[in-house]
């Protein structure tokens, strides 16, 4: 009798199960896609596309723009039209603009493929979090997203690899090409798995919803224009300031609309607001070094693509490894000291990295793994504490916060450390190329310059990452430490307790 009462437990267990891994294969599709990027840009830099600095920033990263501005409404619009035709309608998109981007022979049209995917992958990433909360029964829905939280955070690193394989054919186009048949898989497992959870019957916010993306529009195009025109330029501070203001009207509309798209009372409590920075600088850290590492193992270990890419293995292991242990560790020590012990690491571990850039191999690899305890440590936690600040029934507007705050993180990540990198390694040149005006702003221009100043260009590189990445340490243990304050008010500890207990 007993066997037959649990076979329909174990079918739903292993439901649940399906369900965790199909929409964590749909999370990692379009997360690793921000990473595979960073390891074409050596061969996108030297296309037929011939982009500078600033059009080949816009190549990496129109992608994340599109995906961090529509990721909130794409998950509103899964909770009201339904989560799981969402999502399925979000890889069609995504699989369609890297069609477009493979096809391109100008920059038009690969930035019109990027934007494509971007779109796709905000109709994606949200609604992964909606399918999943609504599959998994209440008393295993915090660890399955742990889980999610923790695959996500590999999907840079599977991104990397993945995308290093297909690079290894010396065609940018492959990788474009590569992610098409993934897309349809996953499409494939979605329809068949997934059932379909309770609409939110919420009236629609067309001018929250508008003002939300135009703020963070404006946002990013400061961020990412900052290391081309610089931080002090006119249009650099000009879009911050205007985002400012489209941010303040934003509040005010959304504080009289009935149903908000994103209620910003919801920041009041210190815990959604703590989780949601959190998020962002983990992301910053991750991005940065994503960014970055791929080049440096490139440019200046001489490591072919393949290599490159498998080469950040180590990230993943700690990732993989410590999910299964981390919710055991976080009731024996509490969020606080978990989150305070990520930070750390990551802190640590970047600038470890930065002085192992001219030491073998088996000492970069050791940091790496120093900053994938970081990264086990502080996604899942996040996570979880993030999709707890808000109820089931706006499950896709949660995973839009943290889709949002992941790709705002990453998209500051490149920009901040990609603009460091840019200032000192111009600054280190070779005087033979310090009289040039304007000074080269990637090793692609200054090798064609002086090629025979080699050794001088690739130093000047090493020297200029290796600069980014102990100032990007510096931030994510300033604003970790922030976060960690935040999470830890009594009033937080006691609500978290509350709803765990319940």
């Amino acid at each position: 009798m007993t066997g037959v009462l649990s076979e329909p437990h174990t079918v739903t267990r292993r439901r649940e199960n399906l369900v965790l891994a199909a929409v964590s294969v749909c999370t990692v599709l379009v997360v690793g896609f921000v990473a595979a990027i960073n390891l074409a840009v050596p061969m996108l830099a030297a296309s037929a596309l011939h982009p500078d600095s600033s059009q080949l920033l816009w190549i990496v990263d129109a992608y994340v723009v599109v995906f961090a501005c529509l990721v909130i409404p794409g998950g509103a619009f899964g909770d009201r039209f339904g989560r799981k035709g969402t999502l399925l309608t979000g890889l069609v998109v995504f699989a369609l603009g890297a069609v477009v981007s493979a096809l391109s022979t100008g920059l038009p049209v690969m930035l019109s493929g990027r934007v494509l995917s971007g779109l796709g992958a905000a109709l994606v990433l949200p609604n992964c979090v909606g399918v999943l909360v609504h599959a998994t029964r209440p008393e295993r829905r915090r660890g399955a997203l742990a889980l999610w939280g923790a695959i996500s955070g590999i999907g840079g690193v599977l991104g990397n690899t993945g995308g290093a394989a297909l690079l290894s054919t010396g065609r940018w186009q492959t990788l474009f090409w590569g992610v098409v048949p993934f897309a349809l898989v996953c499409v494939a497992a979605i329809a068949a798995l997934a059932g379909t959870s309770p609409r939110t019957f919420r009236r629609l916010d067309p001018a929250g919803t508008l003002l939300l993306v135009a703020t963070s529009v404006v946002l990013l195009v400061g961020i990412i224009e900052a290391p081309e025109v610089g931080w002090d330029s006119a249009l650099v501070l000009g879009a911050f300031v205007l985002a400012g203001v489209l941010a303040v009207v934003w509040v005010l509309v959304e504080l009289r609309v009935e149903h908000p798209v994103l209620d910003p009372r919801l920041f009041r409590g210190r815990l959604l607001a703590g989780a949601s920075l959190g998020m962002l600088v983990t992301w910053f850290g991750s991005f940065g070094l994503f960014y970055l590492n791929a080049s440096l193992l490139q440019y200046g270990r001489g490591f072919p693509v393949l290599l490159a890419g498998l080469a950040t293995l180590p990230l993943a292991g700690p990732i993989l490894l410590g999910t299964r242990f981390l919710p055991r560790l976080v009731t024996r020590v509490g969020v606080p000291l978990i989150l305070g012990g990520g930070f750390l690491a990551i802190c640590t571990g970047l600038v470890g990295l930065s002085f192992a850039t001219r030491q073998s191999f088996g000492f970069y690899a050791f940091w790496l793994v120093v900053v994938g305890i970081g990264f086990a440590l502080a996604l899942p936690t996040l996570t979880s504490e993030l999709t707890a600040g808000l109820p089931p029934e706006q499950a896709g507007v949660a995973g839009g916060l943290q889709s949002a705050t992941r790709e705002l993180g990453s998209a500051l990540g490149i920009a901040v450390v990609g603009t460091i990198a840019v200032v000192s390694f111009s600054a280190h040149l070779p005087l033979a190329l310090q009289s040039l005006d304007p000074l080269p702003r990637t090793v692609a221009s200054a090798l064609s310059a002086a090629p025979w100043e080699h050794n001088g260009i690739i130093d000047a590189f090493v020297t200029g990452g290796s600069t980014a990445l102990r100032i990007g340490a510096g931030i994510t243990l300033v604003t970790g430490a922030i976060v960690v304050a935040l999470i830890s008010r009594p009033g937080n500890l006691a609500r978290r307790a509350s709803s765990s207990a319940s």
